[in-house]
């Protein structure tokens, strides 16, 4: 219930974990919700509250793909280190200073940074194997914008005519971003060649890594950013929010994550992997500010999350075109469940980099509302690999445009030496007990020539709408459908495939 309160604008209930509510709480929320909140969150209130009238029953969760660790052996704080949470000190040297001490004491079973209230400006930092970052109630961690013209614009007057231009202009001062080299798996930068901006948090060949604690905040203030690339001026990729490399037994819990300039969260190569309890707020318009990225990683749980961004709100990938296709590690093993979201694009997404393959993910439980699409599976010609053996079940939708798309036509590619012979395989996906109102069309099935998208099983798909709902679209695809309204295309009932589909539930 706090995470749709939250929802609604009413920050201070943003978020805390959703558990039984007294008669009190529930017409607390339910008034809120009458007086506040779009249309679209009322059949998620309703679920809500019928959990809560449930008691404490125990609800399914992968979060042991992760056991938490025992208590961290020493804690130090941020401030410790010549950290000052006044919204206006530096602080990247004191969250470096403080990593260091960490890595150097190497205290048995780890140590934890302790962020405590305050807004804690810095640049982006590493952080270490066996180590906690945990933010107080109150804590805000936030990106820096450090170019003089943010500063003189604060204190309304500017001092030197340069000063005056790059606040007109509104040019970030990219020099306090480090570049990184391209990830191996995309060969560039995702949005430009040559390398890219390290993310604000970021660790590379960790293990025990835990970002948690009461709700504070991670903030990218992105909107700097946003309007660079609206306006064509960046001159390397965009910097990720928080990006994991190569790295293992990772939890990230009770944090909120706001306005990243990129991709939120990023676990790239890793593995045992769990996000749970995460609001990640952006505005519908800040572009490309994807929610939750699993690359080329596996063993990953992704669990009772609340995600209103500019982009996907879950996308897993494995690696863009040939350089996807040589690296060569799919995003496997992926279970995502309970995750309410808002997108213009998709809630739920595979892709369209997937040049690794993507196969054995479980996504269920899932409410999606205002977005382009509910779920989008998306691949391309010259993209190779698979996807394979997904399964989305017990969606509820409302105010989508499509239902669901799963395409082979997705996406660009990182230049001209692409294999236009390198076809993706798409092969036994599951779509079913999916219920969606105020839907504009049903969705789309399109295959590729070459390479048909086969069993593909929709059943207990209902989608309505004011307005009749526009028909399904299929092509070069095969497999079975079973109690799907509004009424399937042809090539999902009259195909070998409707053996699979009866199989497979």
């Amino acid at each position: 219930h706090h995470l749709l309160l939250c929802a609604c604008g009413c920050r201070r209930w943003c978020p805390r974990a959703v558990h039984p509510l007294s008669s009190l709480q529930k017409g607390f929320v339910a008034r809120a919700m009458a007086r506040r909140c779009p249309r679209g969150l009322l059949l998620a209130v309703a679920v809500v509250l019928a959990v809560a009238a449930g008691g404490a029953r125990a609800q399914e969760t992968c979060s042991g793909a992760v056991p938490a660790p025992p208590r961290r052996a020493a804690r130090v704080s941020v401030a410790s280190f010549g950290g000052a949470g006044d919204g206006r000190t530096l602080n990247t040297a004191a969250f470096a200073r403080a990593v260091a001490s960490i890595e150097r004491r190497a205290a048995p079973g780890g140590a934890e940074l302790y962020v405590p209230p305050g807004v804690w400006l810095t640049g982006p930092f590493n952080l270490t194997s066996r180590m906690t970052l945990f933010l107080a109630r109150g804590a805000v961690i936030r990106a820096t914008q450090v170019s003089q013209f943010l500063l003189c614009s604060l204190a309304r007057h500017c001092s030197r005519p340069g000063d005056r231009l790059a606040r007109a202009m509104g040019v970030l001062d990219t020099a306090s971003w480090p570049l990184i080299e391209p990830l191996p798996s995309y060969g560039r930068g995702r949005e430009l060649p040559g390398g890219r901006y390290i993310s604000l948090i970021h660790g590379s060949g960790l293990q025990d890594v835990v970002i948690t604690g009461e709700n504070g905040t991670i903030d990218g203030q992105g909107s700097v950013w946003w309007d660079m690339w609206k306006k064509g001026t960046l001159p390397y990729t965009r910097p990720h929010l928080l990006e994991l490399m190569s790295s293992s037994d990772i939890i990230v819990s009770n944090v909120v994550f706001q306005d990243s300039p990129f991709w939120n969260i990023h676990p790239v190569y890793c593995s045992n992997v769990v996000i749970r309890n995460v609001t990640v707020l952006a505005p519908h318009d800040s572009p490309n500010t994807d929610g939750i990225d699993p690359d080329s990683s596996s063993n990953v749980c992704i669990e009772d999350c609340y995600i209103s961004t500019g982009d996907d709100a879950i996308a897993i990938k494995s690696g863009w075109d040939e350089y996807g296709i040589a690296y060569g590690r799919p995003s496997s093993g992926i279970t995502v469940r309970r995750i309410t979201a808002s997108s213009p694009f998709a809630g739920f997404a595979v892709g369209s980099e997937t040049s690794g393959g993507v196969e054995n993910v479980l996504a269920e439980h899932l409410n999606f509302f205002s977005s382009g699409f509910g779920i989008h599976i998306k691949t391309n010609t010259g993209r190779g690999g698979f996807i394979r053996n997904v399964t989305v079940s017990d969606v509820t939708l409302d105010n989508v445009r499509y239902g669901l798309r799963i395409a082979g036509d997705v996406g660009g590619h990182p230049d001209e030496r692409y294999n236009r012979s390198a076809l993706p395989i798409v092969d036994a996906l599951t779509i079913k007990n999916v219920q969606g109102q105020n839907i504009r069309e049903a969705g789309l099935i399109k295959g590729i020539a070459n390479s048909a998208f086969s069993r593909i099983c929709l059943s207990n798909v209902k989608l309505s709408g004011s307005a009749p709902v526009r028909p399904w679209k299929c092509e070069a695809v095969s497999g079975g459908a079973l109690d799907v309204q509004p009424s399937p295309c042809t090539e999902l009932t009259y195909t070998s495939g409707t053996g699979f589909c009866t199989n497979s539930l």
